[in-house]
């Protein structure tokens, strides 16, 4: 299965990403093992793209790509910004940075994709599950 979609940034429209994850959720294993885990890192990513890549400019759009099978579920999503070097984004476990209320997007991502990836050059996050880990409890 392949989707890709395009909404413009307005944070209104994360609701549409919302029902995108449950259809791919339900389409390739009918179950709510990997769901929470895909709605959250998804929607963190595509709010970042909204608001830090896009700046809220709802003249641009944020693009969904999707490629689901039983093996991988990808999400790919891109905005029209400048991007960010990922190694400066502070660690929201350390002490130093408990109140600093950056990064625990990009921390949430990691902890819950089966693989993270940030493209720079394509100003992409690159999500990865993989459904065959759970589906002993299917």
């Amino acid at each position: 299965m392949y989707r890709r979609i395009h909404i413009n940034s307005e944070i209104k429209n994360i609701a549409i990403v919302e029902k995108l994850v449950e259809e791919i959720c339900d389409h390739i294993f009918g179950g709510k093992e990997l769901h929470g885990n895909i709605l959250i890192s998804v929607l963190e990513a595509v709010t970042n793209c909204i608001i830090h890549g896009n700046k809220r400019d709802i003249n641009k759009i944020v693009i969904i790509e999707i490629e689901a099978s039983r093996e991988i579920i990808k999400f790919i999503i891109r905005d029209e910004g400048e991007g960010f070097d990922i190694s400066s984004i502070p660690d929201p476990t350390k002490s130093e940075n408990i109140e600093n209320p950056h990064g625990r997007g990009i921390f949430l991502m990691k902890k819950l994709t089966d693989r993270f990836e940030y493209n720079y050059e394509n100003r992409s996050f690159i999500l990865s599950f993989y459904p065959e880990k759970y589906r002993e409890f299917v």
